[in-house]
């Protein structure tokens, strides 16, 4: 190799770490492209679920019968077609709904991934930025290097999603929190002020923002694919020269 043509690539060291990079995190990132769709998917179930039942409390006649029968359901209480799409089932004598408990949850464990997820990715990516920057002095490399730091903001964007679907997804359960969900509280609810539906349409909202982002976030990371393809295609070139 001419020795201008050595002083503007990048020693063979750094390019078998910029080349085992660019493989891995691509692959990487093909995960990160798919699953917060998978994650939008349920948390709108979630919601769906939560506006059917504050629209069904926003309207309806409490049931102020004197004798009710041990799990039978509950006639006031459950959204017309929610228990048959989620399970989600208001008995008489009983508290709340398993469904409900199960629903919270996984909104929590959710809430747990997507803080651990973001904050992983934030600190990789805050490497991943100084590595690209350290590539600067080599010509051989210049013009792909705006395609390089795009990969890496589109990854710190989606990291500062993740976070923030974290904190949206806490938020939306404080609010749940509020509600005494047992039957015999909610009819005591809905029989004065009704602020049952509405902490549950603002759990929702979030549960819906939460999900936008969690969209949004993988569409960032989907953008990097062709990204990778032609800068990791410019590495081994240069390897093999």
């Amino acid at each position: 190799m001419p020795h201008d043509e050595a002083q503007s690539t990048p020693p063979e060291s750094l390019l078998q770490v910029i080349d085992n990079l660019s493989r891995f995190h691509r692959e990487h990132e093909k995960y990160y492209a798919q699953a917060p769709l998978r994650q939008a998917a349920q948390l709108q179930g979630w919601s769906r679920a939560l506006k059917a039942l504050a629209d069904r409390w926003s309207a309806v006649e409490v049931d102020d019968q004197a004798s009710r029968m041990p799990f039978a359901g509950a006639e006031d209480l459950n959204a017309p077609g929610l228990v048959a799409e989620t399970g989600i089932l208001f008995m008489e004598g009983e508290s709340e709904p398993a469904e409900l408990q199960r629903l919270k949850r996984e909104a929590g464990l959710l809430a747990d991934d997507s803080e651990q997820t973001g904050t992983w990715l934030a600190q990789a990516i805050a490497q991943a930025w100084e590595i690209a920057g350290s590539l600067a002095p080599y010509p051989a490399l210049a013009d792909l290097l705006g395609e390089r730091h795009r990969i890496i903001i589109n990854d710190w964007q989606a990291a500062s999603m993740q976070t923030l679907v974290a904190k949206m997804l806490r938020r939306g359960l404080d609010l749940l929190a509020r509600v005494d969900l047992s039957p015999a509280a909610l009819r005591s609810d809905l029989q004065g002020e009704r602020n049952a539906p509405n902490y549950l349409y603002s759990a929702s909202e979030l549960f819906d923002r939460a999900a936008d982002l969690m969209t949004e976030s993988a569409m960032l990371v989907h953008d990097n694919e062709r990204r990778w393809r032609v800068f990791r295609g410019r590495v081994r070139e240069l390897r093999l020269r």
